[in-house]
């Protein structure tokens, strides 16, 4: 994922109400009406925030007769998941040898007690 579009998507992702707008279309497709429902804002104001998810690539609009609805856009989710993905696996290999340290100290304890100070 190029990195302007992975910034505009952790940007987008940083509002709790774009959040919630994402929760709520991974139930399904929805008009901007339907999103604004649950707000207690403007029905502009909730545009600007899907304006901005649509603007990071995280969902589409499509036109069915006079309706707009809003869909979640699979891939660019898929692209965040595998940025991500690179870190999980980074933070799991950390933990794994952390536990390998630890279940060392607990075996040999005077091992892992470090040098002794004196006081």
């Amino acid at each position: 994922m190029r990195a302007e579009r992975l910034n505009a998507a952790f940007s987008a992702l940083a509002d709790p109400t774009r959040r919630a707008i994402l929760a709520r279309l991974a139930e399904g497709d929805a008009s901007l009406t339907e999103l604004a429902e649950p707000f207690a804002m403007t029905l502009p104001a909730v545009a600007k925030h899907v304006k901005v998810l649509e603007g990071a690539g995280l969902i589409v609009r499509g036109r069915d007769a006079q309706r707009r609805p809003c869909r979640l856009a699979p891939q660019a989710l898929a692209d965040l998941d595998a940025w991500l993905d690179g870190y999980r696996r980074l933070w799991a290999a950390r933990f794994n040898r952390l536990d390998a340290v630890l279940e060392e100290m607990k075996r040999d304890p005077a091992r892992g007690a470090g040098p002794k100070r004196k006081g």
